[in-house]
């Protein structure tokens, strides 16, 4: 059984998150993508208080893909500095195998 992990990231719109999720599930470096809709967040920038819609996203992919993953999605995002947050997860063996199938 392979450690498995999931991402976790905001994007500015869900047309974004589509267009990413998609390219990393064609690249192989997630096995699925969830895009979960909006959200509102509420944050520190620039020493102010910003408020903004978001669309949030899971990527689930293997433990020794998370770091690439994290990377081109940061290559490919908006934002100057995109939040990927990279959780290890545990799952059932068909899951496990299903995500080192679908990836590289």
């Amino acid at each position: 059984m392979s450690d498995i992990a999931l991402l976790h990231v905001t994007f500015a719109d869900a047309a974004e998150a589509e267009r990413i999720a998609r390219a990393m599930v064609d690249a192989r470096l997630a096995a699925c993508a969830n895009l979960l809709g909006p959200c509102t967040s509420i944050y520190r920038w620039a020493d102010a208080v910003e408020t903004a819609t978001e669309t949030r996203a899971l990527f689930k992919t293997t433990a020794p893909l998370a770091r690439e993953l994290a990377d081109r999605i940061a290559a490919l995002h908006s934002y100057d500095l995109p939040v990927i947050e990279i959780w290890p997860v545990a799952a059932g063996e068909a899951v496990d195998r299903w995500i080192d199938d679908a990836t590289r």
